[in-house]
């Protein structure tokens, strides 16, 4: 989940929507439900492309994140796997390390990716497609490289290296 949330970029209600049928693991994507109703894609790296198979272990139906154990409430048949009666999963609690980033939550995940991806100088309008914001003004707030990357940046866009 830790990995997903942080190479899609996804809001962690919306993989934790998820279910099995919503993922196309040849392509690397899943069809998720966003703000608004709107059914749009994400889409994942070999990370997460080698870890879902597992994951999912054979289930072909049935929410995709599951709890560790039954549900001691009463929980809507939708959210139930039907083969182990386990419950889809909540949002994950505390924090974690993800990849290229210090310790973050599942918020933060998404906004880690983004700015990771900023500094790594993925440009505006793919910016925009990967954390499908509706404006860059709600993007502009996560997606701020630090001095390191525009001095890196800068330096790699010199015209004075393009002549050498």
């Amino acid at each position: 989940m830790w990995r997903l949330l942080y190479e899609t970029a996804a809001r962690a209600n919306e993989l934790l929507a998820l279910d099995v049928e919503d993922l196309d693991l040849a392509n690397r994507r899943a069809r998720v439900h966003s703000k608004g109703g709107a059914v749009e894609w994400v889409f994942w790296q070999t990370g997460s492309a080698q870890l879902l198979p597992r994951l999912l272990a054979g289930r072909t139906s049935g929410p995709a994140f599951l709890g560790d154990r039954q549900p001691t409430r009463p929980v809507a048949g939708l959210d139930l796997d039907p083969t182990s009666g386990r419950a889809r999963a909540v949002v994950p609690a505390g924090r974690r390390t993800v990849p290229g980033a210090h310790r973050v939550d599942a918020a933060s995940a998404r906004h880690s990716a983004l700015t990771h991806a900023a500094e790594d100088g993925t440009n505006l309008p793919l910016l925009l497609a990967r954390s499908r914001h509706a404006s860059v003004r709600s993007l502009e707030r996560y997606a701020r490289p630090g001095p390191e990357a525009v001095a890196r940046h800068l330096a790699q866009t010199d015209p004075a290296r393009r002549r050498s």
